[in-house]
């Protein structure tokens, strides 16, 4: 194989992600040899801001068939892109949205157009003989991310069993990543067992791999997490915190917020108060998208009244720099979730990471919950250096296919693998709330 990174031939095909809807696939393949294959993932709980996936419509696939954006790169993408150097991933990624025409990508789709920026990182990377995470980090220092793991679903990801859509544990008292995955594991099987002793049953499992057992609300969700915590032999926030994601554009109706376990609807101000209410009774670390994707001034208000928190916004940016800039200016939040799919380029989604990091902001980057079994995911996480990544739970192969390629970077990185740890969440000073210790990990942490 040489080293001839031009770009060969596109191939695209239909494909599906782990819900069984179509996606599109696509291979890269380069004059030297290489070559990288690409799927796309899709959201459920979508925000309006995104750049928007073109579907077929019709019966077929229930008007979800991928036909049309397949055909895309073949008739327009592809020979527009063929010839150009991959390793110069701006301008592929130029080139395909200057062919698109649209601020969305919608005319050809941004399925499609992810679809083939994906493969030509990956085919660059295998044309260069480098692993993809080295080629990604500039000559930057690969950083092995914080995971923040799914343990109990509800909203769009497990057929509204519970309001908010996801409770999370976050390993902070972790050594490493080996040590944070299977400490989440660990909660994981606990919280199975603490849901099957309520007789609930624990074969209920989310898109995400999360369980989605039938609850009254989130505080119900948070003392089941917190309680698996505790069970699993770990420290609630000294070892492992939680994080949750409220997905609130989701639960945006006339006259407020649906949020409540009567399905009660409140207003910006007191959907505030009660996430302050969870945080002084469990241990909270980081909430993503407390409210709606339009709700700016609430967010401004939120992000004061929760101070001690990660909040982290989702659909508020949806990975697009002029949403990421105007949430600057207004100090909307203090991190942002990146989804490469939202912004529909490599080269886009770089450009958040780094407005963000200038900002002071915090990166997650995330996968969805109509995924597939790819892992590239892993090597922008660490090549970026995003310092945190939310892929799901410990079950599931599009789940367990990113943490094993994060497994095996930390394998082959040995005694040089930085573990973000803690300090990646740059938590704000939050005195002790009663009842929850920030002391050591427990003796029985292992």
């Amino acid at each position: 194989m040489s080293t001839d990174t031009r770009i060969e031939s596109v191939l695209a095909w239909e494909a599906l992600d782990s819900r069984g809807n179509p996606t599109v696939g696509t291979e890269v393949r380069l004059r030297g040899g290489g070559r990288g294959t690409a799927i796309v993932p899709a959201g459920a709980s979508t925000g309006s801001h995104e750049a928007r996936e073109l579907r077929d419509g019709g019966t077929r696939h229930g008007g979800r068939g991928v036909r049309r954006a397949v055909a895309n790169v073949g008739t327009e993408i592809g020979p527009a892109v063929r010839g150009l150097d991959a390793a110069d991933q701006a301008a592929v990624d130029r080139i395909a949205r200057e062919v698109d025409g649209t601020a969305d990508l919608g005319r050809l789709g941004a399925n499609a157009i992810l679809a083939v920026s994906l493969a030509n990182q990956l085919a660059a990377a295998d044309g260069l003989r480098e692993p993809l995470y080295r080629l990604l980090g500039d000559g930057a220092p690969p950083l092995l991310p914080m995971p923040m793991v799914n343990i109990v679903s509800g909203g769009a990801h497990a057929g509204w069993s519970m309001d908010v859509q996801d409770i999370l544990a976050v390993p902070l008292g972790a050594s490493s990543l080996a040590e944070a995955i299977e400490w989440a594991a660990r909660v994981r099987r606990a919280a199975a067992e603490l849901v099957a002793a309520r007789d609930l049953t624990a074969a209920l499992v989310a898109d995400e791999g999360g369980l989605g057992p039938p609850l009254p609300g989130a505080r119900a969700g948070l003392e089941i997490v917190t309680a698996a915590i505790e069970r699993s032999g770990l420290t609630p926030l000294a070892d492992v915190a939680i994080a949750v994601d409220v997905a609130a554009t989701q639960l945006v109706g006339p006259g407020g917020y649906r949020l409540g376990e009567r399905g009660t609807v409140i207003d910006s101000e007191r959907v505030i108060a009660t996430i302050a209410e969870w945080a002084r009774a469990f241990p909270i670390v980081s909430v993503e998208d407390p409210l709606g994707e339009e709700d700016w001034d609430g967010w401004t208000r939120a992000r004061d009244a929760l101070a001690g928190l990660q909040v982290l916004g989702d659909d508020l940016f949806a990975t697009d720099l002029s949403r990421l800039r105007r949430g600057i200016a207004a100090g909307a939040a203090d991190a942002v979730l990146v989804k490469p799919n939202q912004n529909g380029t490599v080269s886009g989604t770089k450009a958040v990471v780094e407005e963000a990091r200038q900002a002071g902001l915090a990166t997650v980057i995330s996968a969805r919950s109509g995924d597939t079994e790819d892992s590239w995911l892993a090597d922008f996480a660490v090549g970026w250096r995003t310092g945190q990544i939310k892929v799901g739970s410990t079950m599931r192969a599009e789940r367990t296919a990113k943490w094993n390629r994060l497994l095996q970077i930390e394998a082959e990185l040995g005694g040089a693998a930085e573990f973000a740890g803690r300090a990646a969440l740059e938590l704000r000073v939050r005195a002790p709330r009663a009842g929850l210790s920030r002391g050591p990990r427990s003796s029985s942490a292992g």
